[in-house]
């Protein structure tokens, strides 16, 4: 799925923005139990978030608590490690956190307890676009509309 957006920027200039999703899910464990959510540093105009949906136990969690911590950069650059949840296989199996949406690099670590437990949201890739490249899109569009022709309505007979 993708989405286009129009955007003016404190500046002036136009750009647009194309928002594409992919879904997103890991498994964390006593034996894996850690997960880093990282972008492509050579992709230049191009921004990655991780956005979770749900924390979920699954098939032959024990009955202990499983604490699910996430790490990220918080408003100020620095790294901030937060517990999202907390669960319980005879209580609280599963979580919905909304659209928790969290910029990459994302890590996610299973705390406490054995797991598994599964972490699953979408991958979402911000793409920006100058005002340049969107003129010649826009000339395009311009040069295809001339091309059709002018559709006339249709004359009305009258009654006599």
């Amino acid at each position: 799925m993708s989405f286009v957006e129009d955007d003016v920027s404190d500046s002036g200039v136009e750009s647009r923005s194309r928002l594409e999703s992919y879904v997103f899910s890991c498994e964390l464990s006593s034996e894996v139990p850690f997960y880093t959510f990282q972008a492509d540093e050579d992709e230049e105009d191009v921004e990655h978030f991780l956005e979770l949906r749900t924390i979920c136990l699954g098939d032959g969690a024990k009955e202990e608590n499983n604490v699910v911590e996430v790490t990220a950069m918080n408003h100020q650059g620095k790294k901030i490690a937060v517990p999202v949840a907390n669960l319980n296989i005879s209580c609280l199996p599963m979580v919905s956190l909304g659209e928790f949406e969290l910029m990459a690099p994302v890590t996610l670590r299973l705390k406490s307890g054995s797991g598994p437990v599964t972490v699953s949201g979408l991958h979402l890739v911000a793409t920006e676009n100058e005002e340049s490249e969107i003129s010649d899109e826009d000339d395009d569009e311009d040069v295809s509309e001339e091309e059709m022709p002018s559709i006339k309505p249709a004359k009305k007979k009258q009654k006599a």
